[in-house]
C-alpha cells in the first residue's frame, strides 16, 4: 500500500444494506468511514424494491380478500371498489420516505461517519487508487482510503428484443409508480419478481398475461411451479409458457402494446396496454473505471469476487448485488459486515450459500432453503423426498386455504434433511425454519419427534417428517 496516509479507512460506494452494514461496523470499530451515494441514500430494497413491493403487494392481498366470492367463511361478506391508484402509491412513497429516514439517513447521523452525494470513479495506479468524486454542484474532490467496498446494487434488465426500446414498457421500478391500474399487462419473465408484479396487478384489477420461456419460478422445485400456475389460473392470470418473445410493437390504432412470441413452434401476438419486462437484474458498474485499478468484471458486468468478497484488487472488495451473487438485501448485508470483518480484522471469512433461504412474496408465497430435489442428485446424494400437500395442515385446514405443500428433501442414507421448499401462507417463515434445521443436520426422524406448536404453518415440516414413515392421513388433527 502506498506510503501515503490515507483520508479515511475506508470509502464506500453506495448506500443500500451491504454499505450500510460496512460503515456501521467499521464505525464500531472505531475506523474512518467516507460514503458516496449519486442518487438517493438507502439503495433499491427500502426505495424500489423490497419495501415498497411489499407494501403494495400488502395492500392488493387486502383488496383481494375483500373481493373474495366464494363463501370462504361463511357469515362473512365483504367488498372492495376501484383502485384510487394514486393513492395507494402516495402511501407507499410515505412508507418509502419513513423507513430510509429511520433506518438509513438518521443513522449517518448517529454514527457519525462522512457522506457525499456524488459521483465516484476510480482513479490512479491498481497499487495506489484513488476516488475522483464530483458533487451535486459539480465540485470536485479526490479521496485516499486504506481499503474500497463498492456496493453500487443492481438495475432492471431489458433483453434485445426488436423493438422494444422504442415500447415504453415497465421495469419493477416503474411500475410501482403508475398513478392508474393498467386494464391489462403483458409481463414477459417468470421469475420472483415477474410473479409477483403479475399477481400484484392482476388483484388491482388488470388483467395480466405473463410471457415465460421455461416455467414458473425455474429454479425451484418442479411442484412449486405447478402449484402457483393453479393459483394464477384461479385469479385469472394467464400463463404462457415457452414463449420466446422475438418482437415489440405499439399498434398505432389502439395504442397497444403488441409482443410477438414463438409458442410450441409458431408464432403468436400478444396485446395488452401496458408490457412490464421482469427478465433479471444486472449489476451497476458501469462508470466506476473499474479496469484503472485492476478490478476484474465478469460477462454481467459483476465485479469477480473470492469467496472472501476481495476482487482482483486487494484493497478493493464487493458487495451485494454488484458481485453477481444472490439478490437479496440480507445477503447484501451480511456481505457488507463480512468485507469490514476481513478487511481490518483479517479474520478470513467466506460466504457459505449453502442455508440461504429465499422467499417469493406471492399469496401463497413460495420459500425454499438448501437443495432441491434435483440439486441433491446433481451433487451426488441419493435422495429421499416426501411432498405433504397442504390439507394435512392444520394451520391450513383453519385458515380455508389449502392451496400448496411442503417439500422435505433428505439423505436417503443418513437421514438428514438437505432442503425444505414450501408453497403455503407464511411459507417465508417455514424456511427460516429450515436454515436452523438444516444448519444443526437434523434428520427426519428428528423432526419428526420434536416439539411443535399445535395450529401453526411451522407444524407443517414436522408432519412432512412425519410423512416419510406414517401415513399422515390417519393422524389426529393433534397427534404428536
Amino acid at each position: 500500500m502506498s506510503e501515503r496516509t490515507p483520508d479515511f479507512d475506508l470509502a464506500v460506494i453506495g448506500s443500500g444494506g451491504g454499505a450500510f452494514a460496512a460503515a456501521i461496523r467499521a464505525t464500531n470499530l472505531g475506523k474512518r468511514v467516507l460514503m458516496i451515494e449519486r442518487s438517493t441514500v438507502g439503495g433499491t430494497c427500502v426505495n424500489t424494491g423490497c419495501v415498497p413491493s411489499k407494501a403494495l403487494l400488502a395492500a392488493a392481498e387486502a383488496r383481494h380478500v375483500a373481493l373474495d366470492t366464494s363463501g370462504r367463511f361463511p357469515g362473512i361478506s365483504t367488498s372492495a371498489g376501484e383502485v384510487d391508484m394514486a393513492g395507494l402509491i402516495g402511501g407507499k412513497r410515505s412508507l418509502v420516505e419513513t423507513m430510509r429516514s429511520d433506518k438509513y439517513v438518521d443513522l449517518i447521523a448517529d454514527y457519525g461517519w462522512e457522506l457525499r452525494q456524488g459521483n465516484a470513479v476510480f482513479a490512479g495506479p491498481p497499487d495506489d487508487p484513488v476516488l475522483e468524486i464530483t458533487g451535486k454542484d459539480g465540485a470536485r474532490e479526490s479521496v485516499r482510503a486504506a481499503h474500497y467496498l463498492v456496493a453500487t446494487g443492481s438495475a432492471p434488465w431489458a433483453p434485445p428484443i426488436e423493438g422494444l426500446q422504442d415500447a415504453d414498457y415497465l421495469t419493477s421500478t416503474t411500475a410501482m409508480e403508475l398513478e392508474e391500474v393498467p386494464d391489462s399487462l403483458l409481463v414477459i419473465g417468470g421469475g420472483y419478481v415477474a410473479l409477483e408484479q403479475a399477481q400484484l396487478f392482476a388483484r388491482l384489477g388488470s388483467r395480466v398475461t405473463m410471457l415465460v420461456r421455461s416455467r414458473l419460478a425455474s429454479a425451484e422445485e418442479p411442484e412449486a411451479s405447478r402449484a402457483l400456475m393453479s393459483v394464477f389460473a384461479d385469479e385469472g392470470i394467464r400463463v404462457v409458457r415457452r414463449a420466446t418473445v422475438s418482437s415489440v410493437r405499439t399498434d398505432p390504432a389502439t395504442g397497444e402494446i403488441v409482443a410477438t412470441a414463438a409458442v410450441s413452434g409458431g408464432h403468436e401476438e400478444f396485446r395488452a396496454d401496458r408490457l412490464l419486462v421482469a427478465m433479471g437484474r444486472r449489476p451497476v458498474t458501469e462508470g466506476l473505471n473499474l479496469d484503472t485499478v485492476g478490478v476484474k468484471t465478469g460477462d454481467r458486468g459483476e465485479i469477480l469476487v473470492q469467496d472472501t468478497l476481495a476482487s482482483t484488487n486487494p484493497r478493493i472488495w464487493a458487495a451485494g448485488d454488484v458481485t453477481g451473487h444472490r439478490e437479496f438485501v440480507y445477503v447484501a448485508a451480511s456481505h457488507g459486515s463480512l468485507v469490514v470483518e476481513n478487511a481490518f480484522n483479517s479474520a478470513g471469512r467466506e460466504v457459505d450459500y449453502r442455508h440461504l433461504p429465499r422467499v417469493t412474496f406471492t399469496s401463497p408465497a413460495l420459500a425454499a432453503v438448501g437443495m432441491t430435489d434435483k440439486e441433491a442428485n446433481e451433487a451426488g446424494i441419493r435422495c429421499e423426498c416426501r411432498v405433504l400437500p397442504l390439507e394435512y395442515v392444520p394451520r391450513a385446514l383453519v385458515n380455508k386455504d389449502t392451496r400448496g405443500f411442503i417439500k422435505i428433501v433428505a439423505d436417503a442414507d443418513t437421514g438428514r434433511i438437505v432442503g425444505i421448499t414450501a408453497v403455503a401462507k407464511d411459507a417465508g417463515d417455514l424456511a427460516a425454519a429450515g436454515v436452523y434445521i438444516l444448519e444443526a443436520g437434523m434428520t427426519v426422524a428428528q423432526v419428526a419427534n420434536l416439539w411443535s406448536p399445535y395450529l401453526t404453518m411451522a407444524e407443517g415440516i414436522k408432519i412432512a417428517a412425519q410423512s416419510f414413515t406414517t401415513d399422515v392421513s390417519k393422524l389426529s388433527c393433534c397427534a404428536s
